[in-house]
Parts: C-alpha cells; structure tokens; sequence
C-alpha cells in the first residue's frame, strides 16, 4: 500500500473567520443536517431513558437507555469503519438518517418491550460511527487552510451548545407533549436532516475503489494507521488527557452531593461544557494559527491542572469556575487539526477519522466508568484531584507532539 512521504500545509497568517466558513454553502449544508442530528439525538436519549425508567422503575435500566446510543459507536468501530471510505458520504449520512428516522418512529409507536427497544438502539447505532467518519472526513472537502480548522471548531461548539440547552428544551418537550411525543419530534428532525442532505448537498466520490472486504479490511488499514509514527502520535496526544479528564464528571453528581448542594450538578456539567464552547470559541477565532501552536501545550496541560483545586473541596461557584477552565483546555485540539489531516493519506481519511472519534469515545466511555468505579472507594473529590492528576501527566508524555511544527509548515507522515 503506497503511503505519501510527505505533505505541506502552509500555516496561515491569520485565523479565518466565520463569515469566511459559512460563505461556503456546502459547509452551511452539513452544518444544519449535523444540527438536526444533534437536536435529534438529545430528545431521543432523553426520552427513550424517561419511557424506559416509566416502564421499569429501575434507574440501572433508563441509564443503560441513556447509554445505548454511544456503546455501539466502539463496536462499529471496529467493524465497519472501512465503509466510510468505500461508500459517497452522501449515501453514507442519508442511509443513517433514514435509519434513524425508522427506529425513531418505531420507538415513539411504543408496541416494543423494553429489552426489545435497548437492542434496536444498540443494532441500530453500530452504523453511527461510519456516518460520524463520512461527515468529519468530509469537511477538508469543504473548507481549506485555516477554514477547515475553523470549521471543525464550529462543529464543536454545536456539539457543547446542544449539551447545555439540548436536555433542558428536551426536558421542557417531554414535559409538554410525553416522551413517546418527544420521539416523533426526533423522527421529524431525523427526516427533515435526510432531506436537507439530499436536495442541498453536492455528491462527493468515495476515497477508495476496488473490491472492499468490510471488516476485515477495517481491521487492516487500524493497524497500518496505528503502526505509522506520527498518526499513532496525534491519536495518543487527542485521547488520553481529555479521557482522563472526562473521568472527573462521572463522579461530580456525588461530588455536589458531598458539599452539601445536590442542586448545583447540572451548574457543574454546564460549566465543563460551556468552557469547551468558549475555549473553541477564542482559540479557532482570535488567535492566529501560530499562535495556536505555541498553545497547544499550556492549554493540554490546562485540561488536568485546575482540577488538581479539587482537593481543597471548593463550594460550586470555584468548582464550576475550575471545571470551566478544564473545559476551556479542550481547544488545545485544534492546533492538532491539521497536523492529523496531513498525517493521514487522502484514501485513508474517513476511517483514520473514524478511528479518531472512536478511540475517543470508548476511551471516555471507560475513563467514566472508572471514575465512577473509584468513587465507590474513595471521596469525589478525590477522584476528581487524580483525573486531573493523570491528565497532565498524560499531556506531558505528548509534549514533543504538542510541540509547534516548524515554520515551514512541514509535517512528515511516517
């Protein structure tokens, strides 16, 4: 398999500015489906977790509901990524919204059991991360230079804004018409993203031809990806440190519980969120693309650091003030962006995104998982000291690839 020995990217002057990125009318298409698919997906995990929980009574039940939707995203991962490749990304992201569409409305009929109901969203969701893959691979198609870096932040503002006013309108929905309601509201947004896609947005060839082996080929290009130096490098320096930190929230509902304010968890969620936003918000508008680089490394360090203050026990306001600058951190990724683009060979490009977003996924899945585990044995804050603990040291071992590249620009693909 020919692998190219190098690529440049020359490093802008300036940042690019929004007005620049939705000039492009093809950016402005999947943006609004990927709105829709957000929209959507909150109501549905909300609503399926509220219909289960009313069926059951068991809150082990409504949060494997609440859960369904991203377990399968590891297993797809693994399986099905090579599609993201083989398949136009156009096919890819209607078939999935025309899938989703399918189970939402089967979901909101309510004529499913509950175990029957888990497993649809289960079998259902193994081709979520394909369409992920398709629509990130698909925005250098878009946007170029400093746009395309800017247009990933965008992408992942969306995705903090939904997660702090998507459960409270999604709450307010469910209040006014019902969960199973609520899950008509989800197959409307999953049409209407389906149709946005196909009347709106151009055809784009598929990266790789010739005869595809499906899994096996999935588990082929993993290990050529994972084996090159510099894209297994990028993958580490993107997974680890904000993996780590994601283990601290599975333990800040006990930990309001602690302080003595039950209430103020949700101001906690909201204000790692709400730092992620502001962060990609500065860092991919104000600064300059060298600059981006020269902080890459404090703001990594910054996603562990502040939390470190958890130690002391802090009332919600400074807790939620250090969990805001946490979140803050986050835009240290988008120094990365390009870097990974150039890293990873164009025919190769949907599923070494896959990979990206799988590999964090599952490992943020798990570092929740863990967190909550410890937080059977020890204090809150204390777990949440060491997440923040274990992501430095975590951003400290990328320190050379969180390094500036040279000023020519040049990045070595291994």
């Amino acid at each position: 398999m020919m692998l190219s020995a190098m690529t440049t990217t020359p490093v802008a002057a300036r940042p690019a500015t929004y007005r620049e990125v939705f000039a492009v009318g093809q950016f402005r298409v999947l943006f609004g489906s990927y709105t829709l698919f957000l929209i959507g997906e909150t109501v549905r995990m909300l609503a399926l977790s509220v219909t289960v929980y009313a069926a059951t009574g068991s809150p082990l039940m409504s949060a494997l509901a609440y859960a369904a939707g991203f377990l399968p995203y590891a297993l797809g991962g693994t399986l099905l990524l090579a599609f993201a490749d083989r398949w136009p990304p156009r096919t890819v992201l209607i078939g999935y919204e025309m899938l989703r569409t399918a189970v939402s409305v089967l979901l909101a009929a309510g004529l499913l059991p509950v175990p029957a109901m888990l497993a649809l969203v289960f079998v259902t969701g193994l081709p979520s991360a394909v369409a992920s893959a398709s629509r990130t691979a698909l925005l250098p198609d878009l946007l170029d230079g400093d746009r395309y870096v800017l247009g990933r932040a965008v992408f992942s503002m969306a995705a903090g804004g939904t997660q702090v006013l998507g459960f409270a309108a999604g709450g307010m929905l469910i209040a006014a018409v019902g969960a199973s309601g609520a899950l008509w509201v989800t197959a409307a947004t999953c049409l209407a993203s389906a149709g946005l896609l196909r009347l709106r947005l151009s055809h784009h060839p598929r990266r790789r031809t010739g005869a595809s082996a499906g899994i096996s080929e999935t588990w082929q290009v993993n290990r050529v990806l994972l084996r090159r130096p510099a894209v297994r490098a990028l993958l580490l320096a993107q997974w680890l440190a904000p993996a780590l930190v994601v283990g601290a929230e599975g333990v800040l509902v006990p930990y309001a519980a602690r302080i003595g304010a039950p209430d103020t968890a949700g101001l906690l969620f909201a204000a790692v969120a709400a730092g992620m936003f502001t962060g990609n918000l500065v860092v991919g508008r104000l600064v300059r693309p060298a600059a981006r680089e020269r902080l890459a490394r404090p703001l990594a360090l910054a996603l562990g650091l502040p939390l470190l203050g958890f130690a002391l026990h802090p009332a919600p306001a400074y807790a939620a003030i250090l969990l805001a600058v946490s979140g803050f951190g986050v835009a240290y990724q988008l120094a990365l962006a390009h870097r990974f683009l150039d890293a990873v060979p164009e025919t190769q490009r949907g599923q070494a995104f896959g990979l990206l977003l799988t590999g964090t996924m599952t490992l943020q899945g798990l570092a929740t998982a863990a967190g909550g585990a410890l937080g059977e044995v020890a204090a809150p804050a204390l777990v949440v000291t060491l997440a923040g603990a274990s992501s430095a040291i975590a951003a400290l071992m990328s320190w050379r690839t969180l390094s500036p590249r040279p000023a020519c620009g040049c990045s070595r693909s291994v």
